[in-house]
Protein backbone atom coordinates (compact mmCIF):
# COMPACT_ATOMS: atom_id res chain seq x y z
CA UNK A 1 0.00 0.00 0.00
CA UNK A 2 1.19 3.21 -1.21
CA UNK A 3 1.42 6.39 1.25
CA UNK A 4 0.01 9.55 0.72
CA UNK A 5 1.54 11.53 3.34
CA UNK A 6 4.55 12.52 1.02
CA UNK A 7 1.86 13.74 -1.70
CA UNK A 8 0.27 15.50 0.85
CA UNK A 9 3.38 17.14 2.58
CA UNK A 10 4.28 18.38 -0.78
CA UNK A 11 0.39 19.88 -1.94
CA UNK A 12 0.88 21.64 1.53
CA UNK A 13 4.28 22.86 1.13
CA UNK A 14 3.50 23.92 -2.76
CA UNK A 15 -0.12 26.16 -0.64
CA UNK A 16 2.21 27.47 1.74
CA UNK A 17 4.55 28.61 -1.36
CA UNK A 18 1.84 30.08 -3.53
CA UNK A 19 0.19 31.91 -0.54
CA UNK A 20 3.96 33.01 0.34
CA UNK A 21 4.42 34.08 -3.06
CA UNK A 22 1.18 36.14 -3.76
CA UNK A 23 1.38 37.82 -0.49
CA UNK A 24 4.63 39.03 -1.85
CA UNK A 25 2.93 40.21 -4.89
CA UNK A 26 -0.11 41.76 -3.62
CA UNK A 27 0.90 45.54 -3.63
CA UNK A 28 3.35 45.35 -6.31
CA UNK A 29 2.73 46.62 -9.67
CA UNK A 30 4.20 44.08 -11.95
CA UNK A 31 4.39 40.90 -12.68
CA UNK A 32 2.10 38.38 -10.33
CA UNK A 33 2.33 34.91 -9.76
CA UNK A 34 2.25 32.75 -12.39
CA UNK A 35 -0.18 29.60 -10.92
CA UNK A 36 -0.10 27.66 -14.77
CA UNK A 37 0.24 24.03 -14.12
CA UNK A 38 -0.84 23.94 -10.30
CA UNK A 39 -3.45 21.70 -9.15
CA UNK A 40 -5.10 22.26 -5.71
CA UNK A 41 -6.05 18.62 -4.12
CA UNK A 42 -9.68 17.72 -4.46
CA UNK A 43 -9.31 16.53 -0.69
CA UNK A 44 -9.90 20.60 0.09
CA UNK A 45 -13.58 20.55 -1.33
CA UNK A 46 -14.87 17.69 1.50
CA UNK A 47 -12.23 18.49 4.06
CA UNK A 48 -13.39 19.35 7.37
CA UNK A 49 -12.64 22.25 9.78
CA UNK A 50 -10.00 20.99 11.31
CA UNK A 51 -8.06 19.29 8.47
CA UNK A 52 -8.37 22.69 6.72
CA UNK A 53 -6.98 24.47 10.13
CA UNK A 54 -4.31 21.47 10.22
CA UNK A 55 -2.82 22.40 6.71
CA UNK A 56 -3.40 26.56 6.70
CA UNK A 57 -1.24 26.13 10.16
CA UNK A 58 0.97 23.90 8.54
CA UNK A 59 1.79 26.20 5.46
CA UNK A 60 2.35 28.64 7.90
CA UNK A 61 5.26 26.91 9.74
CA UNK A 62 7.00 25.74 6.93
CA UNK A 63 7.20 28.89 5.24
CA UNK A 64 7.40 30.82 8.04
CA UNK A 65 10.51 28.16 9.42
CA UNK A 66 12.50 29.41 6.07
CA UNK A 67 11.28 33.13 6.71
CA UNK A 68 12.45 33.39 10.23
CA UNK A 69 14.96 30.38 9.64
CA UNK A 70 14.05 28.81 12.54
CA UNK A 71 12.49 25.54 13.53
CA UNK A 72 9.20 24.27 12.46
CA UNK A 73 8.52 22.93 15.88
CA UNK A 74 9.03 26.87 17.59
CA UNK A 75 6.24 28.05 14.95
CA UNK A 76 3.21 25.63 16.38
CA UNK A 77 1.63 28.18 18.87
CA UNK A 78 1.95 31.35 16.24
CA UNK A 79 1.02 29.72 13.44
CA UNK A 80 -2.47 27.78 15.07
CA UNK A 81 -3.38 31.27 15.78
CA UNK A 82 -2.64 32.26 12.25
CA UNK A 83 -4.40 29.12 10.84
CA UNK A 84 -7.15 29.99 13.40
CA UNK A 85 -7.94 33.53 12.86
CA UNK A 86 -7.54 33.19 9.36
CA UNK A 87 -10.03 30.53 8.69
CA UNK A 88 -12.94 31.91 11.30
CA UNK A 89 -12.40 34.99 9.48
CA UNK A 90 -13.32 33.71 6.35
CA UNK A 91 -16.85 34.42 5.06
CA UNK A 92 -18.63 31.35 2.82
CA UNK A 93 -17.74 32.80 -0.64
CA UNK A 94 -13.71 33.28 0.52
CA UNK A 95 -13.80 30.08 1.96
CA UNK A 96 -15.57 28.45 -0.66
CA UNK A 97 -13.31 29.85 -3.67
CA UNK A 98 -10.05 28.70 -1.09
CA UNK A 99 -11.38 25.09 -1.45
CA UNK A 100 -11.82 25.10 -4.89
CA UNK A 101 -8.12 26.93 -5.64
CA UNK A 102 -6.05 25.92 -2.87
CA UNK A 103 -5.59 29.37 -1.94
CA UNK A 104 -6.48 32.50 -0.89
CA UNK A 105 -8.41 35.36 -2.79
CA UNK A 106 -7.81 39.02 -2.35
CA UNK A 107 -10.10 39.33 0.12
CA UNK A 108 -9.29 36.67 2.05
CA UNK A 109 -5.19 37.07 1.83
CA UNK A 110 -6.41 40.63 3.34
CA UNK A 111 -7.46 38.47 6.70
CA UNK A 112 -4.80 36.45 6.27
CA UNK A 113 -1.80 39.18 6.59
CA UNK A 114 -4.10 40.66 9.47
CA UNK A 115 -3.66 37.52 10.88
CA UNK A 116 -0.33 37.48 10.53
CA UNK A 117 0.09 40.43 12.40
CA UNK A 118 -2.41 39.48 15.02
CA UNK A 119 -0.63 36.78 15.86
CA UNK A 120 3.04 38.24 15.84
CA UNK A 121 4.09 36.88 12.48
CA UNK A 122 6.73 39.02 10.07
CA UNK A 123 4.68 39.53 6.51
CA UNK A 124 6.24 37.94 3.64
CA UNK A 125 8.13 40.82 2.32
Amino acid sequence: MRSFAPRTGRLLLAAGLVFLMAACNANKSGPTVDLAGYTPDPALKTASAGNLTGRVRHACTVTQARLQNVSEVSLARPCGCYAQRTLSSLDKGELDAYRATGYFNDSAKAKALDALDSCKLPRPV
